[in-house]
């Protein structure tokens, strides 16, 4: 397992398995998706101010290589580390381990940028620069 800016554990919920037992391929983009949100409010920035200011954080493209399955009960940890792409776009690289073991359960490329109100490409310099301190 590699070093992490920012990890966050989970524990599985019966909810989230298909019939199969194994959770669901889309549970993953929720639990990749809550450990970025907890990142970037730890780096300071806050959500629902930045979507009253009218800027709004968006994925624009997400890629997800499974390798192994988990159930229902399980431990296991996301960790997340930050790329910068292009002045408008930043790369999260996302692995999830299976706990205790550290298994690899999937590794995830997710592409983030901004928009403006009107829809428009924008990230403002304090994002960047939050997001700068660790990518």
């Amino acid at each position: 397992m590699r070093e992490y800016p920012f990890q966050q554990e989970f524990q599985v919920r019966d909810y989230e398995c298909d019939m199969q037992g194994h959770v669901n391929h889309a549970v993953y983009l929720n639990y990749l998706e809550h450990c970025r949100h907890e990142f970037i409010k730890k780096l300071g920035l806050d959500y629902s101010e930045l979507v009253r200011r009218g800027i709004s954080l968006v994925i624009i493209r997400a890629e997800v290589d499974y390798k192994y399955s988990l159930r229902s009960g399980q431990h296991f940890v996301v960790g997340v580390i930050l790329e910068r792409v292009s002045p408008l776009r930043y790369r999260f690289i996302q692995d999830v381990y299976l706990l205790p073991e550290k298994k690899l359960v999937l590794r995830a490329r997710v592409t983030g940028t901004g928009v403006s109100a009107t829809g428009r490409p924008q990230l403002p310099q304090e994002i960047s620069a939050a997001l700068d301190k660790v990518s």
